[in-house]
């Protein structure tokens, strides 16, 4: 047992990940029956609003969006870190934009399938792109549009156009843009809070470089960014190259990082897609270098979404609501009044105590209404506040004040010195979060016994990723998810440490990949 581990175990934190009980609390169904429990979470903790009229477009409620803009604030943090600047590009866009970058698309698709070089095609494929997912604008007023628009679905084509016209020197590299903003697709599997909706809070990081050297090395900084907000949000994650036939066409590859639910399926939640110069030459994105030559620009791009709070959500909450990472809470921690009609010392003492945490950096509330003690604590236990304080005219007494902490148990601490030991249990609150969500990957993740050496001996179950040796094809890939009802995530950067057999082909290997259902 590790100091972590001693810490909490402690503490008294430990409860079980997923209740064993199907007994719905509180109106909660349990986290046992995942696909009960989370929608109906996110309505009972005020995150969302799921009666809009327009399916997949849920009404953001204050808390819901507080804890969102916390995770844009890490975003952005790591933005400011990596010297991009913010942008905002405009949400319409015109037909014949869309026109150029579908023609991109279906011939990189097209040439990718028929393993030539782009350059070497020269028959015309049916399109493909974002075409059939977009929603239209066909008037203005009463006027119908000479070009018909389209909301965003992503920022490529609007933005493209616009750095053809701002680089045109190699001094004007590298571009470092990222923009937040709404985009819209039409999306026409079932809808889930956060995890699949059709508007989306879209982060989204594009840049620009003079070669493939310095693209590469953008891919390696946008994974170390989406390695360290995760860390925030105390989510472990698989990280995987994306098979070719999983790739966004325009890419030259995409890599993504997927967080394993409680149910079993994995939820992508960033991705970061390395360009080459192939959208360069269809939006004439060059640039001048210092002898003089033009040269085409190469690129990259990094996004993420709200399905980041979706998993979150889904992580760490239990049977009694959520449990919030302090890095995002809204509120971090509550400061109660009992008993405060005993003791007129009580109120001036929790507001002094709120203010002290304050000043400490923490996000306070003090619920002084005028309801009973459990009510309270069915409020703020349902939104996963970290940590609780209850103030009363024992703990005056005693100059010491009882924190209750959102993952389980109570402590105590000196009255006195409880804004600093606050922060301590705040940290120590992440650590916990971060250790139950690893254990509960581990569980989930099951590594296919070397003795596996077909998929005939392959038996999997229903809510579990396994962890695979695969070397082989497009149509052995399709074999494997075939069989299995799964989906191949992709190569890992952490490869097996001695060769094995891949589980179709039989050839050796050391590379270690996923399969999985996927949201």
């Amino acid at each position: 047992m590790n100091d972590l581990e001693r810490t909490i175990e402690a503490i008294g934190h430990y409860g079980n990940i997923v209740s064993k009980s199907n007994k719905a609390k509180r109106g909660i169904p349990s986290k046992s029956d995942f696909n009960s429990w989370y929608p109906s979470i996110v309505e009972i903790a005020d995150l969302v609003d799921k009666r809009y009229p327009i399916k997949g477009m849920d009404v953001w409620k204050p808390y819901g969006l507080s804890a969102m803009e916390k995770i844009d604030s890490l975003a952005r943090s790591e933005m400011e870190r990596t010297g991009h600047q913010e942008y905002r590009f405009p949400l319409l866009v015109p037909e014949d934009l869309l026109e150029k970058e579908n023609k991109l698309v279906s011939i990189l698709k097209a040439a990718r399938e028929a393993g030539v070089d782009p350059s070497e095609l020269r028959i015309e494929e049916e399109e493909s792109g974002f075409k059939k997912e977009v929603y239209w604008v066909t008037h203005g007023g009463e006027n119908k549009l000479e070009i018909p628009m389209f909301l965003r679905p992503t920022s490529e084509t609007p933005m493209y156009t616009m750095f053809s016209l701002w680089i045109r020197s190699h001094a004007d590299l590298p571009l470092k843009t990222f923009q937040i903003v709404n985009t819209f697709r039409y999306e026409t599997k079932q809808t889930r809070s956060f995890i699949r909706v059709r508007e989306i809070h879209f982060f989204e990081a594009h840049t620009v470089h003079s070669d493939q050297a310095g693209a590469d090395k953008q891919i390696e900084e946008d994974a170390e960014m989406v390695r360290r907000i995760l860390h925030e949000l105390c989510l472990p994650s698989i990280v995987s190259k994306r098979p070719v036939w999983d790739t966004f066409p325009g890419a030259w590859y995409t890599k993504a990082a997927d967080v394993v639910m409680p149910n079993g399926r994995t939820l992508q939640v960033a991705t970061y897609h390395h360009y080459r110069d192939q959208w360069a030459g269809a939006f004439d994105l060059s640039y001048e270098d210092s002898e003089g030559k033009t040269r085409l620009c190469h690129q990259t791009t990094f996004g993420m979404s709200e399905r980041l709070l979706g998993a979150v959500v889904g992580m760490h909450g239990d049977d009694n609501g959520l449990i919030m990472p302090p890095a995002i809470a809204p509120i971090q921690v509550v400061v109660m009044p009992v008993a405060n009609h005993r003791d007129e010392r009580v109120l001036p003492a929790v507001s002094e105590l709120g203010q002290r945490l304050t000043d400490a950096g923490l996000r306070v509330k003090v619920d002084e209404r005028d309801v009973r003690p459990g009510v309270k604590h069915y409020d703020w236990e349902i939104k996963g506040v970290p940590l609780r304080v209850e103030l009363g005219p024992r703990d005056l007494e005693s100059d010491n004040c009882v924190v209750s902490v959102r993952t389980g148990g109570k402590v105590e601490v000196p009255l006195s010195e409880a804004h600093v030991e606050i922060v301590e249990l705040l940290s120590t609150v992440s650590d916990e979060l971060r250790l139950r969500a690893e254990k509960m990957t581990a569980k989930l993740i099951h590594s296919v016994p070397e003795s596996v050496s077909s998929l005939s001996d392959l038996i999997v179950e229903d809510g579990l990723v396994y962890e695979i040796a695969f070397e082989g094809s497009d149509s052995d890939a399709e074999a494997l998810e075939k069989s299995t009802g799964l989906t191949l995530l992709g190569e890992c950067d952490d490869k097996y440490d001695e060769p094995r057999k891949c589980i179709v082909t039989g050839k050796s290997t050391t590379n270690r990949q996923y399969i999985a259902r996927m949201y």
